[in-house]
């Protein structure tokens, strides 16, 4: 059964604004502090004024506008206002270069974006750029006149707050082009449909539970599927309030849970463990945080410690992108198994394969595939990339996700490693995070990264990046000696170097396409 229908985000935000109209919606706290709040009608409001500053600017159905701001009202509004009028939302990375954003821009053939004052040098006219050739730059979070853009906030205020041209539109139209974080290779576009984003509000507020008086708070960028489709559409999914903080700060972070009686939060690892860096306070369990969703790899150590210092009981769950959710995962009652990613989640399948693609038997080691509607409960398809597409979703809706893991006798899902991170070495295959995970259980490693280089002998060597805590430091033969009392001899990192800190994605997961 289809439970979206043909219902659109247009159709959607009529509906919060009728339903809701005068409950908090969202509470925004920018790097400064400073906080603004709007009610489910006001936001819809400020969406309708948005879509029609984009219909006057001639933003045709089906066009691609880019979006590079940090966490804000504005994100919201742009993506919405553009749902409404059936363009497609192109979110950009706020760390991408000129270089990265000239990838996507040329991809999407984008000619509007809507940006703030300290990406401008990016799109500067005068600086020659082949891949970037803008029409319409919209200024955004900012009172400045700059030539050569449009001032956002002044031409929104113009605009009434109504919608003034109501287009046919299906929930198979295309809503964002999600690009991948790229983090070993060129980022590929993940095309979502109204009814991807849908869905995943749906599923995302069965798996958690969530209710109307729920109050969500998100640190993730607005440009990333986090934030997007596991926090924000499941808020709006069930009429609750979405708190977002423009910026991630350990030493503040858990005191804003607090300070807003968050009741839902969520994080990756590095966050758990500079939380863990911060003094403990007396205060830090007086809080109402229910769920707590959690995504990649932790110890079981690192685990323990937080879940104990914090009285939170972390929810496990498996996902990417072109998954749209955490499509495996510990359900919203009853029993969970940590380690395990848990079990495939409403309306999905699962199942473990070999490089054949034939299913193998329970706890045997193979790619993780997930059963889907492609378009509906999965992503349509990679963007002008009919090649990747074809690898990644068969025939009968399965999608290969290139991740590694393996199924009990039970029907509990274990989590591997991205399929990137398998090192080949001997014939053998060698989960960097396992050893990662080794490593910083030592007292004196603050974090560690692992990649495979080339080895002439046994096709790759393995390679340990390290970074000390503060006032800490091991001898590479003290490493060495650690690893090989608690890791198989040919998982023992042929290379060690010491690093004061990594490269990072904007979602803090090290660019080991940037080690070497």
């Amino acid at each position: 059964m289809d439970i979206v229908g043909n219902k659109t985000l247009r159709d959607m935000w009529d509906e919060l604004a009728r339903i809701y109209s005068e409950k908090t919606v969202l509470i925004f706290e920018d790097r400064n502090g400073s906080i603004s709040e709007y009610t489910y009608s006001q936001l819809n409001e400020e969406i309708n004024k948005t879509a029609n500053l984009f219909l006057d600017l001639g933003i045709q159905k089906d066009e691609k506008v880019a979006i590079q701001l940090h966490n804000c009202p504005e994100f919201l509004m742009c993506w919405f206002g553009l749902a409404k009028i059936g363009a497609v939302l192109v979110p950009l990375n706020t760390h991408y270069t000129q270089e990265e954003c000239g990838y996507i821009l040329k991809k999407c053939d984008v000619a509007t974006v809507v940006i703030e004052e300290e990406f401008l040098p990016i799109y500067d006219r005068s600086r020659p750029n082949k891949d970037i050739s803008i029409k319409n730059i919209l200024l955004a979070r900012s009172e400045k006149q700059i030539p050569g853009t449009i001032n956002f906030k002044e031409n929104k205020g113009k605009q009434p707050g109504e919608l003034k041209e109501l287009r046919p539109l299906s929930s198979d139209d295309v809503a964002e082009i999600l690009f991948t974080s790229g983090t070993t290779s060129k980022p590929k576009g993940v095309v979502l449909t109204h009814c991807n984003l849908l869905y995943a509000g749906i599923f995302t507020s069965w798996q958690g539970a969530f209710r109307y008086d729920d109050r969500y708070l998100s640190i993730e960028p607005a440009f990333h599927v986090d934030f997007q489709l596991t926090a924000l559409m499941p808020v709006l999914t069930v009429g609750a309030t979405m708190i977002a903080v423009e910026k991630y700060s350990a030493s503040r972070f858990w005191k804003q849970i607090c300070k807003y009686k968050a009741t839902i939060t969520q994080a990756m690892p590095m966050m758990l463990r500079t939380m863990m860096l911060q003094p403990q306070q007396e205060w830090e369990k007086d809080h109402c945080i229910r769920q707590f969703f959690f995504f990649l790899a932790l110890t079981n150590q690192e685990k323990d410690a937080f879940e104990e210092r914090f009285n939170v009981r972390l929810f496990n769950s498996y996902g990417l992108t072109e998954s749209l959710v955490g499509v495996i995962g510990d359900f919203p009652f009853g029993e969970r198994k940590w380690p395990s990613i848990g079990r495939p989640g409403l309306s999905y399948e699962a199942k473990i394969v070999d490089e054949e693609g034939n299913e193998v038997p329970p706890n045997t080691i193979g790619e993780i595939c997930i059963k889907g509607v492609p378009g509906r409960t999965i992503m349509k398809e990679y963007y002008k990339d009919a090649e990747a597409t074809a690898k990644t979703l068969k025939p009968g809706g399965w999608m290969h996700t290139g991740d590694k893991g393996y199924v009990d006798e039970s029907g509990w899902f274990y989590f591997v490693d991205r399929k990137v991170n398998m090192i080949k070495r001997s014939g053998e295959n060698v989960s960097a995070t396992e050893i990662e995970n080794i490593l910083m259980c030592h007292p004196k490693i603050a974090e560690a990264a692992v990649i495979g280089v080339p080895d002439p002998i046994r096709d790759q060597a393995v390679k340990a990046f390290i970074v000390f805590k503060e006032g800490e430091e091991l001898s590479t033969e003290e490493i060495l000696e650690y690893c090989r009392g608690r890791m198989a001899k040919f998982k023992v990192p042929s290379f060690i170097e010491i690093r004061t800190s990594f490269p990072r994605t904007c979602t803090c997961k090290v660019q080991k396409k940037m080690l070497s």
